[in-house]
């Protein structure tokens, strides 16, 4: 398929890849916030509170694992059978969540569901960017934004009465019908343009990279809970993954094609883009994962209340992210990363400010905040690095936007429920949940004031159609 072809919209010649991949993005986007308002019944049905942060963490360390495979993948073979491929893993993985018998089988299915989200978000993007140009593609955002507004409502609405009044299995079920609906139009619609180049895949890299994630993010969450922090077991671990991340190092310097391309470092656009994408990565993984518990044990809410509460979060990001591209186009990425990360530090303050004084109402506003202001970031800086390069390198680029913001959610997970875990331990008290919410939400104002840097990191780009 071209790159101009009558304008955009759903009407248009390439309306119907435009709603595959907005209905790929729906999965994604309500996968956000439909599990995190019943992980309390979960629990309750399945036991394990101490292994919930795994829900999401295992999710976002397959997903992060398997982005730049994906992207190489994308680059080499095309993105259409990428896609058809990770649709159809989550689809799978969600089946067999739907029928998991304990809170292991779940984590383990989970996973599963993240390798198939490894292929879907990066690739629907790359898949964006290759039939819209960078105008076009400030109108897309709309269509694209409506996507996570409905999912931001459906999500938390889905989850809550779900795990009330009828099972929480069917949070995995809803996937079906709409995956399967994304695969027909994207196989019956989209005809791709695309030069295969052949690419040597980096799978030694990718080996290592999982290692790596797993074993740091094990050593994060199990430490002083199942072993000490300073015992043999913790730096074993901690050992571990500090040596697979040398030899994941050294083998980059001598793959013939690195799944992590020295160039994407080299490149000022892309590294200060990846960085940002990692840290909205870790406020919107910390907010996710923590709000709606802290909701439904501070402040008494029943899970549909606290997930309401949450979906401000997703909606607030498309309110200001189908209004990016307008701002972008006036006043260049840099400047409209920067506003969008002083909006986020606002709602995540209000939200630490909070911690010991629970409200539904005031925790949804600063949810809120937040939402606007990474619909400011997320964007912009994406599309200003992919705008910096040519095609075949794209699907690269956006496998690494989306590898950062996975590996910053779950590493953000991990060491805030090290955190709260740590905390509530030392209590002790009635308090102790207050007190592990107030240090998780005061990490997530430090994260804030992170991405607040790496936006000033970021150079000027010029906006032009055509890449340089």
């Amino acid at each position: 398929m071209g790159t101009r072809i009558d304008g955009v919209g759903l009407r248009s010649a390439r309306g119907p890849v435009l709603l595959s991949i907005m209905l790929s993005t729906f999965l994604i986007a309500i996968d956000s916030t439909i599990l995190s308002t019943a992980v309390p019944t979960i629990v309750r049905e399945l036991g394990g509170f101490d292994q919930f942060p795994w829900l999401f963490s295992v999710y976002l360390l397959a997903q992060a694992a398997t982005v730049p495979v994906y992207g190489k993948l994308a680059d080499t073979f095309g993105r259409k059978p990428v896609m058809v491929v990770g649709i159809g893993v989550f689809l799978l993985g969600s089946v067999l969540c739907a029928l998991a018998g304990s809170m292991v089988w779940l984590i383990a299915f989970r996973a599963l569901q993240g390798v198939g989200a490894g292929a879907i978000m990066p690739t629907a993007l790359t898949i964006a960017g290759d039939i819209y140009t960078v105008r076009e593609r400030a109108r897309a955002q709309g269509y694209l934004a409506t996507v996570w507004a409905v999912a931001s409502v459906a999500g938390p609405t889905l989850g809550g009465l779900f795990a009330q009044f009828v099972s929480w299995r069917w949070i995995f079920w809803v996937n079906v019908p709409i995956g399967v609906l994304a695969l027909w139009l994207l196989w019956r619609a989209y005809r791709e343009d695309f030069a295969r180049r052949p690419r040597r895949i980096d799978y030694a890299g990718a080996v290592l990279l999982t290692g790596t994630l797993v074993l740091l993010v094990l050593g994060v969450l199990e430490g002083g809970d199942a072993w000490g922090w300073m015992s043999w077991p913790s730096l074993a671990v901690f050992g571990s993954g500090l040596v697979l991340l040398l030899a994941f190092l050294w083998a980059e310097r001598r793959a013939e094609d690195p799944i992590l391309a020295p160039w994407l470092l080299r490149r000022r656009i892309v590294s200060t883009s990846t960085l940002a994408a990692l840290l909205i990565g870790v406020v919107m993984m910390g907010l996710v994962s923590f709000v709606p518990p802290f909701l439904e044990d501070a402040a008494g809410a029943a899970p549909i209340v606290s997930g309401l509460a949450l979906a401000t979060l997703t909606l607030g990001w498309p309110v200001t992210a189908s209004l990016a591209g307008l701002f972008y186009l006036r006043i260049g990425f840099r400047r409209t990363a920067l506003i969008g990360a002083v909006v986020t530090i606002a709602g995540t303050a209000l939200v630490a400010g909070l911690a010991f004084a629970a409200s539904v109402p005031l925790t949804a506003l600063g949810c809120f905040v937040v939402g606007l202001g990474l619909g400011l970031v997320a964007n912009p800086t994406l599309i200003a690095a992919q705008s910096s390069v040519v095609q075949h390198e794209r699907g690269v680029v956006s496998g690494a936007n989306a590898l950062a913001r996975s590996v910053g959610g779950a590493g953000g997970v991990a060491v805030f429920g090290a955190i709260a875990n740590a905390v509530i331990a030392a209590s002790g008290d009635g308090a102790a949940l207050h007190a592990g919410a107030s240090a998780v939400f005061a990490g997530i104002v430090i994260a804030a004031v992170a991405l607040f840097g790496a936006c000033l990191l970021l150079p000027t780009v010029p906006i032009q159609d055509e890449p340089a």
